[in-house]
């Protein structure tokens, strides 16, 4: 059976969505007019498409207005009367992705690819009064783009915000001029080829998420940080997780980030007491990762004052 690919893309208004997938409709390499494809608009910016050229391409376009009438008999309908084998979804931003998703699609039709589109000059006053709506963007996104970007644009602010809710998510930046745009490496706040790597307490938030995203890049290192040692039943014998509590969107959603650590000189310290700990990064298979991971072995930890601000805050 052939399988359709679904495209979601999803975004506040002017967010840029029209325009990306304007540009990859128009895309030769991506779509020749040879196969059905079929276009589902849920709502109405100030771009708008060029008819003609979607109708070269073979490209129906349907609109929906109102998010419940985006169901599963909708889908069903256009599978059955258009016999699409391309389907991109531009999806309204204040719309719920996780109702779409869970209610599923068509039988032969498989999500492709999530991408969201972001508008640089308006992501902090979003993640300030609708957070919860960007992270429902964020969350099961692929690609987050960031348009209209500029000098000033935060850049790894801005990654750190999405990496903290999907750290999967590749991020690229648009520039305000329309320049193609490149993912961005974050700019440590440390020193990653010192002899020892010492994490200073505001910057454990950055090193944990860029450890996560690029094990191999602390491959061999040896680190330093202030962390509260958890030491759960769950955990292999000789292992302990020094770590830190950290609210990533609201004071409901406060968690314990840290990563396994083995060494016996551990079971000296009590559950939740703050230590320095020293130790050197090998990337090895956790089930906790799902996969390969930064696995810490320590060499050496001593007691240590709690922090003045132990509470991370990751955004």
């Amino acid at each position: 059976m052939n399988v359709t690919p679904v495209y979601l893309i999803t975004g506040f208004l002017d967010s840029g969505k029209t325009t990306f997938l304007r540009d990859t409709l128009q895309d030769s390499e991506f779509l020749d007019g040879d196969e059905k494809t079929v276009l589902i608009l849920c709502e109405e910016g100030e771009e708008e498409y060029d008819m003609d050229i979607l109708k070269e391409k073979n490209v129906t376009v349907l609109t929906v207005e109102e998010e419940e009438d985006l169901n599963p008999r909708f889908l069903m309908d256009i599978k059955k009367n258009y016999k699409p084998e391309k389907v991109m979804i531009e999806f309204n931003g204040t719309w719920s992705t996780s109702k779409l998703l869970e209610n599923g699609f068509p039988s032969g039709w498989e999500l492709a690819q999530t991408i969201t589109t972001v508008d640089a000059s308006t992501f902090e006053a979003y993640m300030s009064n609708m957070r919860q709506m960007m992270v429902e963007q964020i969350g099961p996104t692929e690609l987050v783009i960031f348009n209209r970007c500029t000098a000033e644009t935060k850049k790894n602010s801005f990654r750190k915000a999405v990496k903290t809710f999907n750290r999967r998510a590749q991020v690229v930046y648009e520039a305000l001029d329309g320049e193609d745009g490149v993912e961005d490496e974050i700019e440590l706040p440390y020193n990653i080829d010192a002899p020892v790597i010492e994490i200073e307490d505001d910057d454990y938030g950055i090193f944990y998420l860029d450890a996560l995203d690029d094990p191999k890049k602390y491959e061999g290192k040896k680190v330093q940080f202030t962390a509260m040692v958890y030491r759960g039943k769950e955990l292999p014998k000789g292992t302990f997780v020094p770590g830190r509590f950290a609210m990533t969107c609201c004071a409901d959603d406060i968690t314990f980030i840290g990563f396994l650590c083995k060494g016996e000189q551990a079971n000296y310290f009590k559950m939740r007491e703050w230590v320095k700990v020293t130790a050197k990064i090998k990337c090895e298979y956790y089930k906790e990762y799902e996969g390969v991971g930064p696995v810490l072995y320590l060499e050496k930890i001593e007691l240590t004052k709690k922090p003045e601000e132990h509470l991370l805050y990751m955004n």
